[in-house]
C-alpha cells in the first residue's frame, strides 16, 4: 500500500496527459486518517464515473457498538451515516471542474425510507464509505491539480465530518437507530395480533405532490385518528407505548366518497413495507413485509402463467392454466399479476379499484342476466377474494367506491371522510342484509390451484455484443442485455438503487447457476436472498470484494416481477 505523497506523485506525473493516463492511480493509499481505494476508474470523463472507497478503522472512527449491534441496527446506522456524508459532500465539495462528470464527488442518495444498501459499510473493524468520483479533465487531457484539491482537501473534509463518530451527533444517530429498530419491532408483532398493517395515531399519510414523497404540509393537513374498535397498541422497546389502527388479517375494504383519502390510505400502507425516517409522516404506519400492490397492466408479456381461477373458457378454446400472452388486457394482466405474487409467496394483496380493470372487479346482476356465465370467461375477484384467504390464507385490502357488493364478502370496512378513518363494518353488513345482493356467485368450490414456473436458462442474455449490458434506466426500467424490462406497473419500488440491485441479482442468479432449468423462480429468487443474508448485498456485484456499485436491496417480488417482465423469458410449468 502506498502513501499519500507517493499518490500527491502520480497524480502529478499524469497531469496534461490523455485522460487513459488516470489509470495509473488504481489502488490502495494510506492517507493516515483513512485508507483511501480506487477500485474503477473510468475511461473518459463522460463515462460512468469513478469508484472508491473511504476506510476508517474503528480505533479512529470510534462508533459505539451498540449502534450496529444486530442487523437492524446496523442498516440504520448505515443509512445514517451515508445522510451525513451526502451533507458533508454538499457543504465541500466545489462541484463541475471541466469536461462531463469532472470534479463530481457522490455518495448513494436517501429517501424517506431506510433501505439496507451498499454506500456505507459498518462493522467492529472500519467504517467505510462508497463514493463516486469524476476525475477532473479538459476535454480529454488530465487535469490532476483540480484532482489533488478533491482528494487531499475535500474528502479529507468529508471524512473527518461524516465518519468520525466523535465529529457527528451520535444522540441523533442514536434516536435514528433506535426508530428503525422499533418499526421492525411492530412488524414483527402485527402476526401474532392477527394483523397485516397498523397506522399510528397522529400519522401524516399525505404527500406533497404525486411527484414527491415528502409530508404534506400546513393547516389543512389532517393528521391520522384512530377509530376506537380498531385500535391497538405495541409496548416498544425504545419508544414506549405506541398506538393507532390496526387492519385485521382477511379483507379489508377502504370506501368513501371522492378525494376523502382511500388511495392516500393505500398508497401509505404499500409503502409501509419500509421504515420511514423521523419527520416524514408515516414512521408508524408498518405493513408485513409480504404485502404486494396489485394493479392492472395493459400491454405487458404474460409466460405460461395459471390464471384459470379467474379466467376460463376463452374463445377459440384457448387454454388458461399456462396462459401466455405478448400483450395482455386489463383482465388478463391483473390475473396473471396476483398469480405471479402468490407463487412468490405473497400474503397479503392491496388492491384499488382506480388502478383495476372494472371486468376483472366485479360483474353485476344485470350483466350477469345478459350474458351468460358460459359466454363469460371472466371470474370477477369479488368471487375469489374470500376463497383467497379461506384457502391460501391470504388477505385483501380493497379500496372500493362504486360496488356495494363486495360488503358481502368483507370482514372489515373503512370509511374515509376528510381524511379521518371510521369503523362502518356493522353498517355495511346492515345495509348487505336489507339491500339483498341477487347476483349469483361465480367463483366455484374453491380458489383454484397455483402453479410453479421454472424459467430456462437459454431466455436469459445479459449481453449486448460482446460485452454484459445492465442498466437501471430510471425508478421503472431495467436494460437487461438488448431486453428492457418495464416495471412502470411495480409500484413498490422506492429508490433507483433498488431497480439496479434487481438486474444484478438476475445477472447474479445465472453466474451461480440458480437459472439452471430445475428450479423455480421462487426458488431462484429464494437462493439470491439467501446469499445475500450471509454475505451481504455487495454479493450480488461484479465488483464484488472493491465498489460493489450503487445496490439499494429489493424485496423477492419485485426481482421475480423484473423475470416476469423480461420479454425473452421462457418457462416450463413444475407440476
Amino acid at each position: 500500500m502506498l502513501n499519500k505523497e507517493q499518490f500527491k506523485k502520480k497524480l502529478n506525473s499524469i497531469n496534461g496527459r490523455g485522460y487513459k493516463a488516470y489509470k495509473d492511480i488504481a489502488g490502495e493509499y494510506d492517507f493516515g486518517e483513512f485508507i483511501l481505494f480506487i477500485d474503477y476508474v473510468q475511461g473518459d470523463p463522460f463515462a460512468a464515473p469513478s469508484r472508491i472507497r473511504l476506510r476508517v478503522e474503528q480505533n479512529k472512527a470510534r462508533f459505539p457498538e451498540r449502534l450496529f449491534s444486530n442487523k437492524v441496527r446496523r442498516i440504520a446506522l448505515e443509512d445514517y451515516i451515508t445522510r451525513n456524508v451526502a451533507l458533508a459532500i454538499k457543504k465541500y465539495v466545489q462541484g463541475n471542474r471541466g469536461t462531463g462528470k469532472s470534479g463530481l464527488i457522490d455518495i448513494d442518495s436517501c429517501g424517506q425510507q431506510i433501505l439496507e444498501k451498499t454506500s456505507i459499510v459498518i462493522n467492529k473493524q472500519f467504517v467505510e464509505a462508497r463514493l463516486s468520483v469524476g476525475l477532473p479533465a479538459r476535454g480529454r487531457q488530465v487535469l490532476s491539480n483540480q484532482a489533488e484539491i478533491m482528494f487531499f482537501e475535500e474528502i479529507p473534509k468529508i471524512v473527518r465530518e461524516a465518519l468520525y463518530a466523535d465529529n457527528i451527533n451520535v444522540a441523533a444517530a442514536e434516536k435514528h437507530v433506535l426508530l428503525v429498530e422499533d418499526q421492525e419491532f411492530i412488524r414483527s408483532r402485527l402476526s401474532e395480533k392477527g394483523l397485516v398493517a397498523f397506522i399510528g395515531e397522529g400519522s401524516i399519510l399525505p404527500r406533497r405532490s404525486g411527484v414527491s414523497d415528502l409530508p404534506l404540509t400546513g393547516d389543512k393537513v389532517v393528521p391520522f385518528k384512530t377509530p376506537p374498535s380498531l385500535r391497538v397498541s405495541f409496548e416498544t422497546p425504545n419508544n414506549g407505548l405506541i398506538y393507532g389502527m390496526g387492519i385485521p388479517e382477511g379483507v379489508t375494504l377502504i370506501v368513501g366518497g371522492g378525494y376523502h383519502g382511500k388511495s392516500t390510505l393505500l398508497r401509505a400502507i404499500e409503502k409501509g413495507i419500509y421504515n420511514h425516517i423521523q419527520g416524514d409522516g408515516r414512521e408508524w404506519v408498518i405493513t408485513i413485509c409480504d404485502a404486494v400492490k396489485i394493479r392492472a397492466e395493459d400491454g405487458r408479456r404474460v409466460e405460461k402463467v395459471n390464471i384459470s381461477p379467474f379466467i376460463n373458457n376463452l374463445p377459440y378454446g384457448q387454454g388458461t392454466k399456462c396462459f401466455s400472452t405478448e400483450n395482455a388486457s386489463g383482465s388478463t394482466s391483473q390475473a396473471a399479476n396476483i398469480i405471479e405474487a402468490l407463487e412468490m409467496k405473497a400474503k397479503l394483496l392491496l388492491l384499488d379499484e382506480d388502478t383495476s380493470a372494472t371486468n376483472f372487479m366485479i360483474r353485476d346482476v344485470r350483466m350477469q342476466n345478459l350474458v351468460a356465465k358460459e359466454k363469460e370467461p371472466i371470474t370477477p375477484f369479488i368471487d375469489k377474494v374470500r376463497q383467497l384467504y379461506e384457502d391460501y390464507g391470504v388477505s385483501t385490502i380493497l379500496v372500493v367506491g362504486g360496488s356495494g357488493d363486495y360488503f358481502d364478502v368483507a370482514d372489515t370496512v373503512i370509511m374515509m371522510e376528510e381524511y379521518v378513518p371510521k369503523d362502518v363494518t356493522k353498517e355495511a353488513k346492515e345495509i348487505a342484509l336489507t339491500f339483498k345482493n341477487l347476483r349469483k356467485k361465480e367463483g366455484g368450490q374453491g380458489f383454484g390451484s397455483i402453479t410453479s414456473r421454472i424459467p430456462l436458462r437459454k431466455s436469459f442474455n445479459p449481453q449486448k455484443g460482446k460485452k454484459i449490458k445492465i442498466d437501471a434506466k430510471g425508478l421503472h426500467s431495467i436494460v437487461f442485455g438488448r431486453s428492457v424490462i418495464d416495471l412502470s406497473a411495480v409500484e413498490q419500488l422506492v429508490h433507483l438503487s433498488q431497480t439496479n440491485a434487481i438486474g444484478y441479482s438476475i445477472y447474479y442468479a445465472l453466474k451461480k447457476n440458480y437459472i439452471n432449468d430445475n428450479y423455480s423462480i421462487f426458488e431462484i429468487v429464494k437462493n439470491v436472498e439467501r446469499d445475500i443474508d450471509q454475505k451481504g448485498l455487495d454479493v450480488i456485484s461484479p465488483f464484488y470484494g472493491k465498489h460493489p456499485g450503487n445496490f439499494a436491496r429489493p424485496r423477492r417480488f419485485e426481482i421475480a416481477a423484473a423475470i416476469n417482465r423480461l420479454r425473452t423469458l421462457e418457462v416450463v410449468v413444475k407440476e
